[in-house]
């Protein structure tokens, strides 16, 4: 750890009400988002936040502050407190569980994701993918094969204590154990109107000049910001031992079968002596998902293995209109829903917000009014929306296509050549969907016209797959009244 990481790595005091301003720390790294417009409105947005009331200070001086407190040390957790912590910040990542610890996952690497890792970073993989077996339930199973590597598989619980060790690295500092009850920005708890207040589940309470919710998919800071999703499904798991012929046999390929529910796929990712075995369909199908899996593992020749780990994961995808902020509060990851909606890949999209979200916590927490800070707030949620936006868009319609007409799919990618190279493309991160569809004047055309015939109005997928009474309920920011969302 550099000196001046060290120096920076505990809380700061809060000035007074009215106290001279801190000076702005350094930048936070280039996104390459122009800076968003002022909104007319903006100059009434400090009316949003209250001062609060006068009190007496604690006997023992000031309360204590950080720059950017983390919620979720998952990987847009890491990747955010190592943003802000590399920017020179004093942040705290907040952890409810003990690190490492296993998450459903099958563990995939893309192009995108090894991009986004922070300098240094040795991936711990597991194997390496190079050909690909697609069947369609089962059946017209063909394997197409590379000779360059297509992804990488690593097992969770390693990837996420090595990302936020290199969190630690950069600076910020690791509570495990720390559960968040809840944010506030208004209230006795907040002593001025540049902080939050984190409160945890033994009562103590955290503050920060900026917080990121990076908390999984049933965030409660994406409670707090009101996220909204259009899209839910249940993925199922399960981590099966093998002995080494069988092992041999799936090295360096994986399995994906196009399931027999709409929208559903099954998946076998080979890590040394274990396959990672999983299905995943919409939310609500609970029964039929089960039996998929039952009859996938059987039809593999597994099912004599005693699996090590089975367990479930609701997948939660946003609206194209769920905010992405609120005050002095952003989220990322999963808790923000972002997550590519066609395959349910959520780790290059947590890697890649988590970063952007550190990034502009930096200038959230140098923000000395509200109005500043809904500036900074806006240009991360336009960093966002110009690239994972533009992905998840093209990835709701492909969904669309998948919903309708698997076999299509099927032929296409495992019968035409350019079809194949694509999908190897974006897998290895030299191209996404998003840019395909921009250059490619046939496959715009094509995906406008399946727009036109089919329901995406939700913004994910067709309209509120999956989604419940209870989660539109949850969509709505909870009670106390707080800064405008973005």
């Amino acid at each position: 750890m550099s000196s001046e990481h060290a120096e920076n790595a505990g809380p700061e005091h809060i000035e007074p009400e009215g106290a001279a301003a801190e000076a702005p720390g350094s930048a936070a790294g280039s996104t390459g988002a122009e800076p968003a417009a002022l909104p007319a409105d903006a100059a009434d947005a400090a009316s949003d936040e209250a001062p609060a009331p006068a009190g007496d200070e604690p006997a023992d001086g000031p309360a204590e502050v950080w720059d950017v407190v983390v919620v979720g040390a998952g990987p847009a957790g890491a990747s955010a407190a190592y943003a802000a912590a590399v920017a020179g910040r004093r942040v705290l990542l907040l952890e409810k569980s003990e690190l490492p610890r296993y998450k459903t996952c099958g563990g995939g690497i893309i192009g995108p994701s090894r991009d986004t890792l922070p300098p240094g970073f040795e991936l711990p993989l597991q194997d390496r993918v190079h050909a690909v077996t697609f069947s369609l339930d089962g059946r017209f199973a063909r394997t197409r094969r590379s000779r360059r590597m297509l992804f990488g598989l690593i097992n969770r619980p390693e990837f996420d204590a090595q990302l936020v060790e290199h969190a630690q690295k950069a600076g910020a500092e690791l509570r495990t154990g720390a559960t968040v009850t809840r944010v506030e920005q208004h209230g006795p708890a907040v002593p001025d109107r540049r902080t939050v207040a984190v409160v945890l589940a033994d009562g103590e309470t955290v503050l920060a000049r900026a917080v990121v919710g990076a908390d999984g998919s049933a965030s409660r800071i994406g409670a707090h910001v009101g996220v909204k999703l259009g899209q839910v499904d249940l993925g199922l798991e399960a981590e099966i031992p093998v002995p080494p012929s069988v092992a041999e046999d799936w090295k360096g390929r994986v399995l994906i079968d196009w399931g027999p529910m709409p929208g559903s796929y099954g998946w076998v990712f080979p890590k040394g002596d274990t396959l990672t075995v999983g299905v995943i369909s919409a939310r609500g199908e609970g029964a039929a998902t089960k039996r998929y899996m039952e009859d996938f593992v059987a039809r593999l020749g597994l099912a004599g293995f005693e699996p090590t780990i089975s367990s479930g994961h609701l997948t939660r995808c946003r609206t194209d209109d769920s905010p992405l902020s609120r005050g002095r509060v952003l989220v990322c990851g999963d808790a923000a829903g972002l997550l590519e909606p066609w395959t349910r890949e959520g780790i290059s999209y947590a890697l890649r917000s988590g970063r952007l979200a550190g990034e502009w916590a930096v200038r959230v927490a140098e923000s000395n009014d509200a109005v500043d800070a809904r500036r900074q707030a806006l240009n991360y949620a336009f960093a966002i929306k110009a690239g994972l936006g533009v992905e998840m868009a093209v990835g709701r319609r492909m969904l669309a296509i998948f919903e309708r007409r698997p076999g299509l799919l099927h032929a296409t990618i495992t019968g035409l050549r350019p079809a194949w190279n694509a999908f190897a493309d974006i897998t290895r991160g030299s191209a996404t969907l998003g840019g395909m569809v921009r250059s490619n004047g046939m496959a715009r055309r094509a995906l406008e016209l399946l727009d036109k015939r089919m329901d995406t109005s939700s913004g994910v997928g067709p309209a509120g797959r999956g989604v419940s009474a209870r989660d539109r309920a949850a969509s709505e920011p909870e009670g106390e009244q707080a800064p405008e969302e973005v």
